[in-house]
């Protein structure tokens, strides 16, 4: 019998589950005909633009907005939950010297170790408060040892967090060494809140997956890490940059990018599998680029005009628009941050996401566990005549 034969495979899903709904989730949803994406119901883009980090946070992990009492007792909370666990921080220079400065394989090796540090087992070994403790905390201390990562591999001594500073500030005050500016901080605080969650993305379904299988948070975010590693994910910010620099003036966009296209390369910043109309998030973006006087916007919006253009031309019909990584990279480093720290620090703010989505998946979870479409030569074979089997 074929697995198309078989009652458990009632129908085949499409490539990348495209258009599948796999699960409820209350947390955050993408609507792409609309270019509109929301946190609990909440327009995103409108709480980035007017809030903090820890409004967003709060949000995704207690379910509503806070008061401004409560954004006062949250701040203060996730301040403290920056500490690092004792030993781990003796850890990081030996971590940091395997892997060149930003590397996201040294960020999970190092989350492993402060999970463990902090008690995390698996989650059906252990209360849903402990849980969710163990989230914020995780969650708290990303950053802290994504800008300690990258000051040792770069030859610096790490600086530690201050918790009279706020997310934002403090992220850029662990990197740089020095207190950012209103202007930084505005901008990387846009983008923070704007990348926090996404609906079901690679890095978040994968977040989920796993913790289907009861792991504990450590080996969640370790595998969404290794998820949001991959250049169509990520580490798109950077490869965007690359573009930028490859292209180098405006002369050179059309010429470029007409090559890019026609050699069927993929233009890294454009296109996204659920927006079919402009990505709202770039658009802020874009936004907020204009107002810092970036050098680099006035290329960027050279290159988008041209790429959407060139895209409408020689790709019909695929409603190819610039995506939240085309801007990203420009604003990042108009805030002080350098290429290599582009994608560890959108995993500073997505890992906010993931946690919320874990501890729904764990509220009602059921293992994921799909089929597949087995497509090999037809079963059973015949063993061939010269084999035979391992003697003992």
């Amino acid at each position: 019998m074929t697995a198309a034969e078989d009652a458990s495979a009632p129908y085949e899903a499409p490539a990348g589950l495209a258009g599948v709904s796999v699960a409820r989730t209350k947390v955050s949803d993408v609507l792409g005909r609309k270019g509109f994406y929301h946190y609990r119901g909440y327009n995103a883009v409108d709480i980035a633009r007017r809030g903090r980090v820890e409004d967003a946070w709060h949000l995704l992990l207690h379910g509503e907005l806070p008061t401004p009492r409560q954004r006062a007792e949250f701040a203060a909370a996730t301040a403290a939950w920056r500490a690092l666990p004792a030993g781990v921080g003796d850890l990081l220079p030996a971590i940091a010297r395997l892997s060149p400065p930003g590397s996201l394989a040294s960020l999970r090796t190092a989350v492993s170790a402060a999970a463990q540090a902090i008690g995390c087992r698996p989650w059906t070994d252990q209360t849903d408060a402990e849980t969710t403790e163990q989230a914020a905390r995780l969650s708290a201390m990303m950053p802290v040892l994504a800008a300690q990562l990258f000051r040792l591999a770069s030859g610096q001594e790490p600086v530690q967090p201050r918790p009279d500073l706020g997310y934002s500030d403090n992220y850029l005050y662990m990197i740089t060494g020095r207190i950012p500016d209103d202007r930084a901080r505005y901008a990387l605080e846009r983008y923070l809140m704007l990348t926090i969650d996404h609906g079901f993305n690679n890095s978040t379904f994968t977040a989920r997956v796993i913790a289907s299988s009861g792991a504990d948070l450590g080996a969640i975010t370790a595998g969404a890490l290794g998820a949001l590693s991959g250049p169509f994910h990520g580490g798109a910010p950077a490869r965007v940059f690359d573009m930028l620099d490859a292209i180098g003036t405006r002369e050179n966009a059309e010429p470029w990018l007409r090559h890019e296209i026609e050699s069927g390369r993929v233009l890294m910043g454009f296109g996204h599998r659920i927006y079919k109309t402009i990505d709202p998030r770039s658009q802020l973006l874009h936004e907020v680029a204009r107002e810092l006087h970036s050098e680099r916007v006035e290329l960027a919006e050279v290159v988008e005009k041209t790429a959407v253009e060139l895209l409408a031309e020689l790709k019909p019909g695929r409603d190819l628009y610039a995506n939240v990584e085309f801007y990203a990279g420009v604003v990042l480093e108009a805030a002080g941050l350098p290429r290599e720290m582009f994608t560890s620090t959108f995993a500073c703010s997505r890992i906010i996401g993931w946690m919320a989505n874990v501890l729904e998946q764990i509220a009602d979870n059921r293992i994921y566990r799909p089929l597949a479409h087995y497509d090999g030569p037809e079963a059973p074979r015949e063993l061939p005549g010269f084999w035979q089997p391992a003697t003992p």
